[in-house]
């Protein structure tokens, strides 16, 4: 009936037993990293790339877990790390307390059905017990009033970055408010990006109204102020006939019109996206050389952008549409930015794109750091402070913490337990 090697285990020793067992060695992992003085842990993936990091939720996604058990608490964090954004420790050490507990109780002879049903019943007297400890007048809180929002981060926030919150919470909470749409329960974590650029320190940080790409501009024109934006995502260069074909060329002269005629439609196109009015073009894939002649010739800055999603958010960065093919785009189809320039941050030289007046729909947050590993790790605090701005626009209501709140949650519940009746097996 099962393939040869299957294993077949049964009974509370060998399957319930070695799976609480699996649960628990994977929360003792995660448990020491908990809160604002967790300790770090260096983990090294199968790609022999090296971390060092406190947050669970990077420690058990490059951990390779093989069983089958510990992966659910993995799934478990991973579905909280996506959905809140932050708590993943959290969810992976309570799920190894609780099946620690369990494991008692099944020593004791009770079946893990009954256990399954007390935890239900905490569950749900837990939420009632929550709505009652939520603090009064915190459900009408202003998601653009800055020094409210920098309140309710900075817990988020300090659990990662312990001591740095004071700056980084100002930071991130600039971020989101200038992305913030009309109506909040829209806000889109991916419009506030991270540019971690080496040197210099958390200090030297800032938010950048707009896109900062970590490359060079292509051609000599590093600075344009109030320009239109013209977005090719095909790239710019001279496009391969539609029909293939052979030419059969007799004399030089013959070649030099043919390279001519080639050249004559490479600037007629480039002319045409002048005349539009745009003063920038950005390239999706590659820039030619002939292409990138005539685009100094007509004093039009040239931008790389190779990622597609990046070019996305430049286009709602700017609001330009991105066109498949090079050709001469319509008024509706350009974008706008305040200004466009090359700058050298740390060593690196980067493009700044700023939208101040036109009203953007990205902002980013310029990180600086001494090492990749911290600005690692200060990406996922200003990581957590997004998802917490994020849970702020669904749902502003807060309750005590400094662990407040779960003292008062199982006093309750230790009350509510001692009313409730059950049985036990009488062996």
């Amino acid at each position: 009936m099962l393939k040869d090697g299957h294993k077949h285990l049964s009974g509370l020793d060998e399957a319930v037993l070695k799976n609480i067992g699996a649960g628990r060695e994977l929360s003792a992992i995660t448990r020491t990293s908990l809160g604002p003085n967790g300790m770090n842990k260096m983990v090294i993936n199968h790609l022999d790339k090296l971390f060092i990091t406190n947050d669970a939720a990077t420690i058990v996604n490059e951990l390779d877990v093989q069983h089958p058990a510990a992966k659910l608490l993995v799934l478990a964090a991973r579905a909280q790390q996506e959905e809140i954004g932050d708590g993943a420790n959290l969810t992976i050490s309570f799920a190894g307390e609780l099946l620690e507990k369990a494991e008692e109780l099944i020593r004791m002879g009770l079946h893990p059905s009954e256990i399954i049903i007390g935890y239900t019943k905490a569950i749900n007297k837990t939420l009632e017990i929550l709505d009652d400890l939520v603090e009064k007048g915190s459900e009408n809180m202003d998601v653009r009033n800055k020094e409210e929002v920098v309140l309710r981060m900075k817990s988020a926030v300090a659990s990662k970055q312990f001591g740095q919150e004071d700056v980084l919470c100002p930071l991130v909470a600039d971020a989101c408010i200038q992305v913030c749409p009309q109506n909040p329960a829209n806000f889109n974590v991916d419009n506030v990006r991270v540019a971690k650029l080496v040197g210099g320190g958390l200090h030297n940080s800032s938010v950048v109204r707009g896109m900062v790409l970590k490359n060079d501009a292509v051609g000599s024109i590093k600075k344009v102020e109030k320009v239109k934006v013209a977005v090719f995502a095909g790239g710019v260069d001279t496009s391969a006939t539609e029909t293939k074909g052979t030419v059969l060329i007799h004399s030089a002269e013959q070649l030099e019109n043919y390279a001519k005629t080639e050249e004559a439609k490479v600037e007629e196109l480039i002319k045409s996206v002048a005349d539009s009015g745009a003063k920038v073009i950005v390239s999706g894939a590659a820039v030619g050389d002939m292409a990138l002649h005539f685009c100094e010739r007509y004093k039009l800055m040239v931008l790389k952008v190779s990622s597609k999603f990046e070019l996305r958010r430049f286009c709602r960065t700017t609001g330009a549409i991105a066109l498949l093919k090079l050709s001469r785009p319509n008024v509706d189809e350009l974008g706008y930015a305040d200004s466009v320039s090359v700058e050298e941050i740390g060593g690196a030289r980067v493009t700044v794109v700023k939208n101040e007046e036109g009203g953007n729909s990205v902002a980013t947050v310029v990180l600086r750091g001494s090492t990749d590993s911290i600005l690692d790790d200060l990406e996922r605090a200003v990581d957590d402070g997004v998802n917490t701005y994020k849970s702020m626009c669904r749902d502003s209501r807060i309750i005590p913490g400094a662990a407040a709140t779960e003292i008062e949650l199982a006093k309750r519940l230790k009350e509510f337990s001692l009313k409730e009746t059950g049985y036990c097996k009488i062996w």
